[in-house]
């Protein structure tokens, strides 16, 4: 079992990712059917959230089902960290993690995400300053290093953990290498083989399988694995790797009826959480993900990025679900 604070996880379990525009309640609802066993939000904006941004404060949102729940925040502020601390305290998550590994020019230009990796001093008064304004476990995610120069993550675990960071979550590339090149999950092995760490040691970056999850987990004999971009569109990868680890074999791959029923669920619930309109446009960036594969689907595709009715979105689904009755993905 692995704990973080007062919360328990199953041996070696399976975190979602906290992705911008994609790890939304309705997706992690989703996941969290198929076998996720601890999840985050988008990550939040410590000035946003102050500010009373409308968008960063949706972001709170959390609902019972999908516990234990972690919500995400980032900023390059000392106070405004503290005080987005309290305020996220206030929903009631199960812990509250800090990013510290976003590489998006945007952001580490603010001094935030990944540029806080440059000044170990600033993420530990960073972290400090969350630690202050929470009862709830704090969590990191960061990445090796600013670059392949300046690898520091041995440095930042120990730091992290001395003042009171319950687990680190750690994606196996530096700031430079942004989501490209080869990630390299030695660095984390040897910070989870360090007799001074403690704390449970997440890996994260390029898991797409479960012959890579298992590989990765006897390899480097992490506690965890973080799985972001290999969800989207496919939140069945939590179980298929559940069920690789237990018996060695491959679940049935998702049919279309399942890809269907999956598609149809995100979008009945993003509209629920977001209004119609806005549910159906920030659903269509995911179609191409969960249909991937399917010959001749162009059409469908362009229907149901197209279509503005939910009575006519259903209908296109059920049309998929009678053409492509049967199709074998090869």
């Amino acid at each position: 079992m692995v704990k973080i604070g007062n919360i328990e996880l199953p041996e070696f379990p399976l975190l979602l990712a906290p992705m911008e525009d994609v790890s939304d309640p309705p997706f992690r609802r989703l996941c969290k059917t198929h076998g996720a066993d601890m999840m985050y939000s988008e990550f939040i904006s410590s000035e946003g959230l102050i500010r009373d941004a409308i968008k960063s404060r949706m972001k709170l949102d959390i609902f019972d089902y999908e516990r234990p729940v972690g919500i995400q925040i980032f900023g390059g502020d000392e106070e405004a960290m503290e005080m987005s601390s309290k305020i996220v305290s206030t929903v009631k998550p199960d812990l509250v993690d800090i990013n510290f590994g976003c590489p998006v020019k945007k952001v580490v230009c603010r001094g935030a995400g990944a540029g806080v990796l440059k000044d170990v001093d600033l993420m530990v008064r960073l972290t400090k300053a969350v630690i202050k304004g929470t009862d709830l476990p704090v969590t990191v995610k960061t990445r090796l290093g600013w670059d392949e120069n300046s690898i520091n993550i041995d440095e930042v675990a120990e730091r992290l953990q001395d003042i009171g960071v319950q687990a680190l979550t750690i994606h196996a590339r530096t700031r430079a290498q942004m989501y490209k090149g080869h990630s390299d999950w030695s660095h984390i092995a040897r910070v989870k083989n360090n007799p001074r760490i403690t704390m449970p040691i997440f890996g994260n970056g390029d898991i797409d399988s479960p012959e890579k999850a298992l590989k990765y987990k006897n390899e480097y004999g992490i506690d965890g694995i973080m799985i972001g971009r290999a969800a989207i569109g496919y939140p069945w990868i939590f179980n298929e790797i559940k069920h690789f680890f237990k018996t060695g074999e491959h679940l049935p791959a998702p049919t279309v009826i399942d890809r269907v029923e999956a598609a149809r669920n995100h979008l009945q619930w993003s509209m629920d959480w977001k209004g119609e309109r806005l549910g159906i446009v920030e659903m269509r960036r995911h179609y191409t993900n969960y249909f991937k594969g399917i010959h001749s689907f162009k059409e469908f595709k362009q229907k149901l990025v197209t279509t503005d009715a939910p009575e006519d979105l259903f209908s296109i689904m059920k049309e998929i679900e009678q053409v492509y009755a049967g199709y074998e993905f090869v």
